[in-house]
């Protein structure tokens, strides 16, 4: 991620050709990336994609809606509103929303409205594009300081029961439900008819508890001790998940959140979720 969008380090041309080399048909792209940031570009780098056998169906992009000031919300609006463009310019349908930092300060109750008033704007200029908006149950952006509000599935189910709109739905993700003190398979038929899209993921404690983890004060990014692993060597329950998810949501695609630790670990998530997606969604 600090490759694509701090240092530049990796280019998203080059990063393109590396994730052809998976078993993938797409590939979700961040909203931060460095090279997005020219809307010029985007056309090239959906026909790169396209060039590789490749769509960008989803669009990964972190609106931080919680917050008091009402300038500051209008900047987040507008920024959501050009990730929706965005989205439809590399010829997504989906665009991963989140609801904002849970900073101090700010009751449940008021952030709801904030939140909510804001989804509802960005979700009106959606018709000019048919585009999804997913919010997902999230623990924390890569260069936020505080956590996710919505977090917990009390607020998460709060925030949602204030959402009505046909370019709405929800974007799972198992390991953040454990991490928000959740069970997955709870809250996955919980909201199971309105998740859309899904982030497969597996995590791990590189040391401590989780209630360590919670106790400490906030810091930028993911906590130090909180390490992504192999999808499916980790704590998820994937026949599970996926027999919920085939059964009773309208999931369209799956995003493979791996590869921290470097391609070899993603080539065996890949196969991993490969064999079953096939096995529960078998191709006539």
């Amino acid at each position: 991620m600090d490759a694509l969008c701090v240092s530049g380090a990796m280019t998203l041309e080059a990063w393109i050709r590396l994730a052809a080399t998976l078993d993938v048909e797409g590939l979700e792209f961040y909203g931060e990336f460095l090279d997005l940031q020219d809307r010029n570009g985007w056309s090239r780098y959906r026909s790169i994609a396209e060039s590789e056998g490749l769509c960008i169906p989803m669009l990964c992009c972190s609106p931080d809606f919680c917050h008091k000031d009402a300038a500051y919300r209008r900047r987040q609006i507008d920024l959501q509103k050009r990730w929706i463009d965005m989205t439809a310019a590399l010829g997504g349908q989906y665009c991963r929303i989140l609801s904002g930092q849970r900073r101090p300060g700010i009751a449940v109750a008021e952030g709801i409205m904030l939140v909510s008033d804001a989804i509802h704007e960005c979700l009106d200029y959606t018709s000019r594009h048919q585009v999804t908006l997913t919010l997902e149950n999230h623990y924390k952006d890569n260069y936020w300081a505080y956590p996710e509000f919505a977090q917990h599935i009390t607020v998460f189910s709060a925030l949602v029961e204030r959402v009505s709109h046909p370019n709405f739905g929800i974007n799972f993700d198992p390991s953040n439900a454990l991490l928000a003190g959740d069970d997955p398979m709870d809250w996955l038929r919980r909201f199971a008819p309105r998740v859309v899209t899904m982030h497969a993921s597996d995590r791990y404690l590189a040391g401590g508890t989780l209630r360590a983890l919670y106790a400490r004060p906030p810091e930028a990014g993911y906590a130090t001790v909180l390490k992504h692993g192999v999808i499916g060597q980790g704590l998820n329950d994937y026949d599970r998940i996926f027999s919920v998810i085939r059964e009773a949501s309208r999931c369209a695609w799956v995003s493979i959140e791996d590869g921290l630790q470097g391609m070899d670990e993603l080539v065996q998530s890949t196969a991993f979720l490969r064999g079953h997606l096939n096995r529960y969604w078998p191709v006539p």
